[in-house]
């Protein structure tokens, strides 16, 4: 959105301009950082401003969070204070507006006396991870912001690579797969009907499969952009349901982790990610009975988080984290975890243990997706050729019927 002002600048000379901000709040915010004393402010109602309007508050980028994670870190084991830490962060992102606000925003709180916790709460440029936002508010209570700004650095830094890693990966097949339905698409809706036309001039009886692949064919030339809305707005309509419907999401993920292989990669994948993570704030002084909360929060898969928050509970009221996870009536982990985490509550060492179960998890995870990305070029290779040759077989039994005849 767009917003009109008058005011007087630092000089008290009068100024009258516009900026740019999600709402009336956020444009005061801007404007008393920039150290204007507003006379009037009041929203833009040009036309050609319409689309401003449109602007919403997205989640940052975890990669930019890992750098501001880090840097801050750095500038604080430096001795700088925080405000003039993120002053000079700011600097670097001045061409990016969103990330400006953002900035800007945090500054205009901590100079009102805020903890950085609740500057980051307050804002409203970008969204940020509830866990991200909750270990800042545990690791501030208790002394340990600049050690836990590192570690959380590097944790998004390391979730970040590997989702890069599965995009590329992945990329290639799915371009194989989407070519190959055009293909396909291509060849029932315009080359099966030519062909149609000159058996049809024959007058000859055709084989059952070739009757099938014509009406199919038939089927798609007349109804292919019926087809085509339904899909989109079935795929609309599921991920809008996966979003909003909590009953809807924890299905599809019991779904999902039922399914060989590709179930035990969603379980390894978030195990890492729950133990490093707790390994992490175990390490930087966050008490057990918090880490173990914070944790299931950066947890995707909702039946696995479910399962988790349900133990953090437990563990609240005094029981062991093994015990509450053999106990779960939610889902089953695999056992050689909750083993694992009963020693390391035995022997006190449960942050040394929880590190080297994320990165066994981690290695397993890689080894996997390496295994599934594999087999999945080949296998859609193999699904397309099937396809596309029953469709030739169908269309040249015919032609070889009339050439024997």
């Amino acid at each position: 959105m767009l917003f009109k002002y008058k005011g007087l600048d630092q000089s008290g000379k009068k100024i009258s301009s516009k900026i740019e901000a999600n709402s009336i709040e956020e444009a005061k915010i801007k404007l008393k950082a920039k150290k204007i004393i507003l006379k009037q402010l009041q929203e833009n109602k040009d036309p050609q401003f319409f689309k401003n309007s449109l602007t919403y508050s997205k989640t940052i980028n975890a990669s930019i969070l890992s750098e501001f994670s880090r840097d801050l870190s750095i500038y604080l084991n430096s001795g700088i204070s925080i405000i003039s830490a993120i002053k000079l962060i700011n600097e670097r992102y001045k061409k990016n507006k969103k990330l400006n606000t953002f900035f800007e925003s945090i500054s205009v709180f901590l100079d009102e006396g805020k903890s950085f916790y609740m500057a980051l709460e307050l804002q409203n440029s970008l969204k940020l991870p509830e866990f991200y936002k909750q270990s800042i508010k545990i690791s501030e209570n208790g002394g340990l912001l600049k050690t836990v700004l590192i570690e959380l650095a590097q944790f998004l830094k390391e979730q970040e690579r590997i989702k890069k890693q599965m995009v590329t990966a992945m990329a290639y097949p799915l371009f194989i797969l989407t070519v190959s339905l055009f293909v396909v698409g291509f060849m029932l809706s315009f080359i099966v009907p030519k062909i149609t036309d000159i058996f049809q001039q024959y007058n000859q009886a055709l084989p059952s499969i070739t009757i099938f692949v014509i009406a199919l064919g038939d089927f798609f030339s007349a109804y292919s952009r019926l087809i085509f809305i339904l899909l989109l707005l079935g795929i609309l309509l599921f991920v809008f349901s996966y979003k909003k419907s909590k009953s809807f999401c924890f299905f599809v993920d019991k779904i999902l982790l039922s399914i060989p292989f590709v179930g035990k990669l969603i379980e390894l994948n978030e195990l890492s990610r729950f133990s490093y993570m707790n390994s992490v704030l175990i390490r930087s002084g966050v008490p057990i009975v918090h880490s173990f909360k914070l944790a299931s929060n950066i947890i995707k898969n909702s039946v696995i988080k479910e399962l988790f928050f349900e133990c953090s509970l437990k563990v609240v009221e005094g029981e062991k984290l093994s015990k509450t996870l053999n106990n779960s009536k939610i889902y089953k982990v695999e056992s050689s975890f909750i083993h694992a985490i009963a020693i390391g509550e035995e022997t006190s060492e449960l942050s040394n243990i929880l590190n080297n179960l994320a990165n066994l998890y981690n290695e397993n995870s890689k080894d996997k997706i390496a295994i599934f990305l594999a087999l999945l070029e080949p296998t859609f290779m193999l699904f397309v050729g099937v396809v596309i040759g029953f469709i030739v077989i169908a269309m040249l039994l015919p032609i070889f019927s009339m050439n024997l005849g």
